[in-house]
């Protein structure tokens, strides 16, 4: 089914879609609405005959967070604040500008981000006095463990990038900065501390800096400096796209976690493509709930809480969707390109449960007395998974 179809519009006007199904069920909204979100969420619109129950919203668009603009970048938000369901990650949505520079800083939470677009140079120091310094582009990850200090500055291009943090209740505007601490901390005190007169303060920041305007850095190796205790041992940098996808009929998937990028502890993530007709198949994760990001494209998704309880949601570019543990769910292409999407987990490891495979590996006797099917259902089963399926019209 293809976005939309089973919106009935207003007779006379194809562009105006009404609350109406196919088989005539609902009615004709003649009241004030917003037609711009109606025509973005179809299946909210209408739901499938399918959809039972309560289930809370699973959707915010970073189109709808507030923006914090500052010399050198902004930045947007969505918490639980924002999406109360989604307990477990926080994201940020950060642009900074060619030199613009996320300050000095640290999180009591990890930080694990994917870079959107442009360069940036990151830089790091561990508890243990190694160093980290490495430049990023388009599809690279970074991951700061809690309590590491790091910066972010935009290259020649500037950059946009996504951070999402292990904390629902996270917030980028409070985090630990060096500004801030030091504007906090008596004159006197910062100068028995690096053994400097206090006048050397004089123009330090009275408050925290956060994103500020700064000249675009050198090459990377003019800004090296060797630690006598040398370089991180597990790299905090990982280049996504240069790892090989798994790919199936519709689309493709790269798993990234603690096993191919050992510094990531505590968030593990797949980067996902749905091809036009296709589907991320009926599915389930056993360890933890899902934050998803969507970077291109349209879709739409069911979740199935049990009980006869199921809602269906529409994302786009920029939305970001969330799965409670264990739920089952579907991602379906309903547009003309393909969709790219994030799905992140507060784990260390990335796992799911295909419902296909499921069922392949049961008894097959078992499976069709269950659901009333034949082996025309049972002998298409398969025992290998794909999570992104697309199938010939039938």
């Amino acid at each position: 089914m293809k976005r939309g179809d089973n919106v009935k519009p207003l007779k006379g006007n194809p562009n105006i879609p009404q609350p109406i199904r196919a088989d005539g069920a609902g009615g004709v909204d003649r009241g004030p609405r917003n037609l711009m979100r109606d025509l973005q969420n179809p299946n909210i619109l209408v739901p499938p005959e399918t959809d039972r129950g309560l289930i809370p919203n699973l959707r915010f668009s970073f189109s709808d967070a507030h923006m914090q603009l500052n010399h050198g970048g902004w930045s947007r938000e969505i918490t639980q604040r924002d999406l109360p369901i989604a307990t477990t990650l926080a994201g940020v949505n950060m642009s900074l500008t060619p030199g613009g520079v996320r300050e000095l800083h640290w999180h009591k939470q990890a930080e694990w981000s994917y870079m959107l677009l442009g360069h940036a140079r990151i830089t790091a120091v561990d508890q243990n006095g190694r160093n980290f310094i490495a430049d990023v582009g388009p599809g690279d990850l970074w991951y700061f463990p809690p309590g590491i200090p790091h910066s972010i500055q935009g290259l020649d291009d500037g950059c946009e990038f996504l951070l999402v943090f292990d904390d629902g209740m996270f917030s980028d505007l409070s985090t630990l900065s060096l500004s801030d601490w030091m504007a906090h901390t008596p004159k006197d005190v910062l100068s028995a501390n690096f053994g400097v007169p206090e006048s050397v303060f004089a123009t330090i920041p009275t408050e925290q800096v956060y994103i500020y305007q700064d000249e675009v850095p050198g090459p990377l190796q003019s800004q090296q400096i060797n630690s006598p205790y040398g370089a991180v041992p597990q790299t905090f940098k990982h280049e996504l796209l240069k790892q090989p996808p798994l790919v199936t009929p519709g689309g493709s998937v790269r798993i990234v976690d603690s096993r191919n990028f050992p510094v990531s502890k505590t968030i593990a993530a797949a980067l996902v493509e749905v091809e036009p007709g296709a589907m991320r198949e009926m599915h389930w994760h056993p360890n933890n709930d899902e934050w998803q990001y969507y970077l291109t494209g349209q879709a739409r998704m069911t979740v199935f809480t049990g009980n006869g309880v199921a809602r269906t949601f529409d994302y786009r570019a920029g939305d970001v969707g969330y799965v409670p543990f264990a739920t089952g769910h579907y991602i379906q292409n309903t547009g003309n390109e393909s969709v790219w999407f994030l799905e992140m987990f507060k784990s260390d490891r990335f796992e799911d449960v295909s419902l296909n495979q499921w069922l392949a590996l049961t008894p097959t006797e078992l499976v069709q007395h269950n659901i009333h099917v034949d082996s025309k259902f049972t002998n298409k089963l398969r025992k290998e998974k794909w999570p992104v399926v697309k199938y010939p019209t039938i």
